[in-house]
């Protein structure tokens, strides 16, 4: 039942599943994976030690597993990983890895809309929305549940945490903590994203929980040492506040809006973690 255009290249060596469909002029080389179900639209190029997961489809124009932008590359192996049922749109560059046998990975249901950017060594978890023309640079760790708004640059090495919500034309240059939302250039850090927590089934008390560690860690003028001190001893333990706390334990580059004093510009926010917080 596989379907492959009479234009399309496809390299010896090339591993094709079931069902796939592979539009006019398309390319995949030989070094590249199709699982069951993928379809790869006309003119995408997938390049170099690729998987792409079941029931994936690349859109037009994208270009998948090529050589890394990194100038310290030495032609080391590496590869790409795309789960699966992921969409990845128009002109979506997704480079490879630099460093012997390192992973570029694309968790599973991913959403990345046109003209987006992931560079080496990135690793997405599962259903990440990337809005256009977002910019991943190398490094960056994105974990599950993420939306990032359009045209949002993120500086390498960071890390946006799970649930969380970056806003379009933002610059995010430390890690952004999970289960958060915040934007622009500078930077701003609103709160704690409840309403999409809501949407995701968060309960009425994790969401409580959430907005106290919230609380301790960026308005109650506590160094984040004893800020995690204090969620580990007020705060009821459950699988999010220790994220929460694991996330805040682990940051190398510092997490974004601990740099200096916090906007309190965003009223409504505050109105909405007063409620949950009573």
């Amino acid at each position: 039942m596989t379907d492959i255009h009479p234009s399309a290249i496809i390299e010896k060596g090339a591993k094709i599943g079931k069902n796939v469909t592979i539009e006019a002029y398309a390319t995949v080389k030989g070094g590249v994976t199709l699982e069951d179900n993928v379809v790869i639209k006309s003119h995408a190029y997938i390049d170099g030690n690729t998987t792409i997961g079941e029931g994936t489809i690349i859109w037009p124009f994208a270009s998948i597993g090529t050589k890394t932008q990194d100038l310290k590359y030495r032609g080391e192996k590496t590869f790409v990983v795309i789960g699966k049922n992921c969409e990845i749109r128009e002109f979506v560059t997704i480079n490879s890895s630099c460093g012997e046998n390192t992973i570029v990975r694309i968790g599973d249901n991913c959403l990345i809309m046109a003209y987006c950017h992931v560079a080496h060594n990135c690793a997405l978890g599962n259903r990440v929305i990337m809005a256009n023309s977002v910019n991943l640079a190398g490094h960056v760790t994105v974990e599950d549940n993420v939306v990032i708004g359009g045209m949002a640059a993120v500086h390498q090495f960071s890390r946006i945490g799970r649930y969380s919500m970056v806003g379009g034309f933002s610059r995010l240059t430390h890690d952004m903590p999970p289960y958060a939302i915040g934007g622009g250039c500078p930077y701003k850090l609103g709160g704690l994203n409840l309403i999409g927590l809501k949407r995701n089934g968060f309960s009425l008390a994790l969401r409580k929980s959430l907005v106290k560690a919230f609380k301790l860690t960026y308005r109650s003028n506590l160094k984040l040492a004893d800020a995690i001190e204090a969620i580990e001893n007020e705060i009821e333990m459950n699988q999010h506040v220790k994220h929460w706390i694991d996330f805040c334990k682990t940051s190398k580059r510092g997490l974004i809006g601990l740099q200096g004093s916090l906007s309190e510009e965003d009223v409504e926010q505050e109105e909405l973690e007063e409620e949950f917080a009573k």
